[in-house]
């Protein structure tokens, strides 16, 4: 689970509290054409995709690493897998909040001299990619690291930027982002709401 998937939660229950109406920004449509966008600079960026390695961040960002996968063995006319990387034991608020479970990590490729990119829904703080980036480094020793990201949406903590950006949207702090995706929400939508509070960093 990404600490955007953490700040999401908590901004939903709250919503429903406050009855705050969501406004979407990102619908189906708009979602799928970022992605295949997402795609082709990620091509053309690196020439080869037989030297990159995709990997999506639990829960949302494992969704998208692999649509663009998909895409990806399209334009290619090979099949890309993507894998996923879990990060909870990397986090920087371990003891700070519950013990959660682990997620999956799977890594489909050896890591050592290629272009990892790792991939999720959204960048906050960079606290996430931090903990992305520490994990990593167990696997092996990529050539390059790049992300790619749904929705930037600023408050950086940390100087972390993405090579790839779905969308920049510009928020205020006690604003909540949430991505929906048809795979574990049953429907692709990326909406804000205002909580009325300053957000948690993640």
């Amino acid at each position: 689970m990404s600490a955007s998937d953490d700040a999401e939660r908590a901004g939903t229950a709250r919503d429903h509290e406050s009855g705050d109406a969501a406004r979407t920004v990102l619908d189906e449509h708009d979602i799928s054409r970022a992605l295949t966008r997402i795609t082709h600079e990620i091509l053309e960026r690196n020439r080869d995709s037989a030297g990159l390695v995709l990997l999506g961040i639990p829960t949302r960002g494992v969704h998208l690493a692999r649509r663009i996968a998909e895409r990806m063995s399209e334009v290619e006319q090979r099949t890309i897998t993507a894998g996923a990387l879990d990060i909870t034991m990397y986090r920087d608020d371990l003891r700070l909040k519950p013990a959660r479970a682990l997620e999956h990590t799977e890594i489909p490729d050896d890591i050592d001299g290629k272009v990892v990119v790792l991939i999720d829904d959204v960048l906050f703080s960079g606290r996430t990619i931090r903990a992305a980036l520490d994990a990593l480094t167990e696997l092996g020793r990529p050539k390059a690291v790049q992300l790619a990201v749904l929705i930037d949406r600023g408050h950086r903590e940390l100087p972390i930027r993405a090579d790839f950006v779905g969308k920049n949207l510009p928020t205020s702090l006690v604003e909540k982002v949430k991505v929906r995706l048809n795979e574990s929400d049953g429907s692709d939508a990326v909406s804000i709401t205002d909580s009325g509070r300053s957000e948690v960093s993640s």
